[in-house]
Parts: structure tokens; C-alpha cells; sequence
């Protein structure tokens, strides 16, 4: 029998890094006191792709704009909607429980500028970037009632982008929150999204650019980017609520292809350091990516 070959010294060391990668990274949520961490990463440099945990669902929080964005877009795509397309703001919607009216109260939103305009009209193309740079709840809304929960569901399943993420009510429905009625993801279903609009493969290259400007244009930098070097651009979306944090987007580096990060956190209530561990995982697989050295 020939004898069997031994495995090649550059691939023993890519797997002994794998390896050290994956043990930081349970190290860091070890001592982050987290309840879960979640975190895939596929590298358009080389190729390399990480999933950890990447099929453990988790409350979406404000992540879920990004595969409404992706609705938005289909329908801009089919010429049901036009960018400059004009939506009236309102401030009231049906809960999925029995059509119950419900508001998107002011206070909890991050965003001014939509509620100031409660009783105008503004573009779907405004609405699109105030729900994903400053994370309005009240735009997201008054997209999904343009496109429907229905549309953008049909739309992941059309790109086969579906699997992992669960897209079922508006923000902010507390009546469905309380009957267990969330929206869902999983790391591995925020990465094929993410992967796809990096690649320009979402309905057209120029239709995916814009969805990437809009995702350049995050206001919230302490997760996926806080511990990158100055020359970095990601390219993102957050969300947090009062048990999870959040952070998937796609980081571009000088002299090298994007890679596509999302890192999904759970927590206790009363449990802080949540962005802090973000950007330490971020750092971390920055640093294996660029062939630093893996441990702090």
C-alpha cells in the first residue's frame, strides 16, 4: 500500500489557526459573561469561512432591517417602487395580534427626523436610510406597510437567502412580542444576505451598490468596527434590545478584498459590555485575517 502523505506544513498551520480562532472566540464569551455568541465570517480574500454557532437563532432586533431592505429594493427592482417614490408618515399600525392598532412610541426610537414628519410625505429612499443608518423604527414600518411582511419574506426565498431568518411582524408590536411573536435570524442567514450584496449579486450590481451605501452610512461604529485600524470602512447594520446585541455588515481593508462578519450576542437584562465584546471578536478575526497574531 502506498504510504500515506502527510498533510502540507501551510495547510497544518491554517488549520492550527482555525483552531486558535475558534478557542479566542469561546474565550471571549467565557469571560463575557454572555449567554450565547453567534459569529460567521466568510473572507472574499481567501476564501477561509468561520461558523460558530452560526444555526442558533436569535431575536433579530433592528438586523432584520437589512433583509427588508433587500424587500425594498426587490420592489424597486420590479418597478412596483421608485426610489423618490413618496410614502405618507403616519404614526399608526395594525399588531399581528388581531389587527390591534399600535404606535411606534417617539421616545424609543433613534430617530427625530421621520417623527417630525409625521403628516408629510417622504421618499422610500430617505426611509430606507433612516431605518438602516440611525435605525428608525417608525421608517421601517412605514416600509413594510408599503412592501408587506409577505413580499420581502417571498423575496429571501426567491434569492435563496431564506434559510435563517424569520421575518414575521413590524417593530416595536408589543402585543405580538408578549404572545412570543419576534422576528428571528441566525448568524449563518445574516451572512448569505450580507455575502450576496457584497458580491453585487443582489437583482443588479448598481441596485446593490446602493443597498451598500445605504449600510456604509451606520451612525452606530462601537461593535464591528470599533477596534479596526483607521482605514477600514464597514459597510453594517446593529441591533440591540434589552437581552441581545448585535453587529453583521462587511469590512473592507486597504490592498484586499471585503471579508463579511456578522457576530450575534446574548445576554442577561442587567448585563453591560455587550459592544465591548463585539468589537473584541471583530478585532480578533481582523488580526487572523491579516496574519497577526491571534491571542491579545
Amino acid at each position: 500500500m502506498p504510504e500515506k502523505q502527510a498533510p502540507a506544513p501551510e495547510a497544518t498551520e491554517v488549520v492550527s489557526r482555525e483552531r486558535a480562532l475558534r478557542e479566542q472566540i469561546e474565550k471571549i464569551e467565557r469571560e463575557s459573561g454572555a449567554k450565547a455568541i453567534a459569529v460567521a465570517m466568510r473572507d472574499a480574500e481567501t476564501g477561509l469561512e468561520l461558523h460558530s454557532n452560526g444555526e442558533r437563532w436569535f431575536h433579530a432586533a433592528s438586523t432584520i432591517k437589512v433583509p427588508i431592505l433587500l424587500g425594498v429594493f426587490a420592489a424597486i427592482d420590479r418597478g412596483e417602487l421608485l426610489p423618490h417614490s413618496r410614502v405618507h408618515v403616519r404614526n399608526r399600525f395594525l399588531s399581528v395580534v388581531e389587527n390591534i392598532p399600535f404606535r411606534v412610541e417617539s421616545g424609543r426610537d433613534s430617530n427625530s427626523a421621520v417623527h417630525n414628519a409625521i403628516g408629510k410625505m417622504m421618499r422610500v429612499d430617505e426611509l430606507a436610510y433612516h431605518m438602516i443608518t440611525t435605525s428608525s423604527n417608525l421608517a421601517t414600518n412605514l416600509l413594510l406597510g408599503v412592501i408587506g411582511p409577505d413580499a420581502v419574506n417571498q423575496t429571501l426565498k426567491a434569492l435563496h437567502v431564506d434559510k435563517g431568518i424569520e421575518l414575521r411582524r413590524g417593530v416595536e408590536d408589543e402585543l405580538a412580542f408578549e404572545k412570543g411573536i419576534s422576528n428571528m435570524v441566525t448568524a449563518d442567514g445574516l451572512l448569505r444576505i450580507l455575502v450576496m450584496l457584497s458580491e453585487g449579486k443582489a437583482f443588479s450590481p448598481a441596485l446593490s451598490r446602493r443597498m451598500m451605501d445605504i449600510l456604509h452610512g451606520q451612525e452606530f461604529n462601537q461593535g464591528i468596527p470599533a477596534r479596526l485600524p483607521k482605514g477600514a470602512r464597514v459597510a453594517h447594520k446593529t441591533g440591540e434590545i434589552s437581552t441581545v446585541a448585535h453587529d453583521a455588515g462587511v469590512v473592507y481593508l486597504p490592498k484586499r478584498k471585503p471579508y463579511v462578519l456578522v457576530i450575534l450576542t446574548e445576554w442577561d437584562p442587567a448585563a453591560s459590555g455587550r459592544s465591548r465584546t463585539i468589537a473584541t471578536i471583530s478585532h480578533t478575526i481582523y488580526e487572523y485575517l491579516t496574519q497577526g497574531p491571534v491571542d491579545e
